[in-house]
């Protein structure tokens, strides 16, 4: 049975609260007020027009995109003929963007939706930034795991940007990803070389350095010594995730459980170890699939 939450007018859904039909009551609210705080896109149309009805869910697509930023406001021409002639329109489909009292750009006749969200992209936030934000503030608190998943999260929305990428960067050097964290800015250009990139190529270096300890280097001579000493595989191992190798400490664990599945603490140390990774890393999705496939 339809509720009165969800649906209206005859068993239709109810429009997001970011989509607003615009009529002489609402308009001043909408238009100049609302678009103080978030952007309006204002969509003139009317019935008999074919490409308005086909522009509709490409408008209302968008702006579920952004609920927080943006306001669909659908104006019938056909309705509110008074506000239509205030905006001078011309020709049917017309979008115009509205912010702070103003309109400030439009496009006329059917347009496709790549068109429509790049001159929407010079207004509103872009999908990474909040991540962005998030990641920044993270590292800032030198909790590094937070840092890197949102990092991630935004480096996933948007892989070729040179600050996304500067950012994740930092956050997988900081937990020991150096080679992600080479990759990252191994192509970044000279204009985005600036005084961040050196700090992370810094910070890389220094994560080399600690990398190394004499405890390793001793239990790395008795492995080259007895290869196929597990013990020793998974004492490495645990040094390796001590000093950020993570990569290395699942390699060994599971050259150990190949050898014997059951073998000690094996498979607790390698869940354990993957279990500290932070969320996102792609690391630890793949070590947890490799060793479900071999339990399983």
């Amino acid at each position: 049975m339809h509720t009165a939450d969800n649906l209206m007018n005859g068993g239709q859904p109810a429009q997001p609260s970011n989509i607003v039909d615009i009529n002489e009551q609402n308009a001043q609210q909408i238009l100049i007020q609302g678009s103080q705080e978030k952007v309006v896109l204002i969509d003139f149309w009317a019935d008999w027009c074919e490409p308005c009805k086909q522009l509709t869910p490409v408008l209302e697509r968008i702006a579920g995109d952004y609920p927080d930023h943006l306001i669909l406001a659908k104006i019938n021409c056909e309705e509110q003929q008074a506000i239509a002639s205030q905006f001078g329109v011309q020709s049917l489909p017309t979008i115009v963007v509205f912010k702070d009292g103003q309109p400030v750009d439009g496009l006329a006749g059917a347009q496709p939706e790549s068109a429509i969200r790049e001159m929407l992209a010079k207004y509103l936030p872009a999908p990474q930034d909040d991540a962005l934000s998030q990641a920044q503030q993270a590292l800032q608190e030198e909790d590094f795991e937070a840092a890197y998943t949102a990092a991630k999260q935004a480096y996933d929305l948007a892989p070729q940007d040179p600050q996304v990428r500067l950012v994740l960067a930092d956050a997988a050097a900081s937990i020991g990803h150096t080679d992600q964290a080479l990759g990252l800015i191994s192509d970044l250009t000279i204009a985005d070389q600036d005084s961040y990139y050196q700090h992370i190529v810094a910070k890389i270096k220094l994560a080399e350095d600690a990398a190394q300890s004499p405890e390793i280097d001793a239990l790395e001579a008795q492995l080259a010594e007895q290869p196929n000493d597990l013990s020793l595989k998974v004492e490495l191992a645990i040094q390796y995730h001590q000093v950020k190798r993570h990569q290395e400490a699942l390699d060994l664990l599971f050259e150990v459980l190949n050898e014997d599945i059951n073998f000690q603490e094996g498979k607790k140390t390698t869940l354990d170890i993957i279990n500290n990774l932070p969320a996102g890393d792609p690391l630890a999705a793949a070590s947890r699939r490799k060793l479900y496939s071999m339990l399983y």
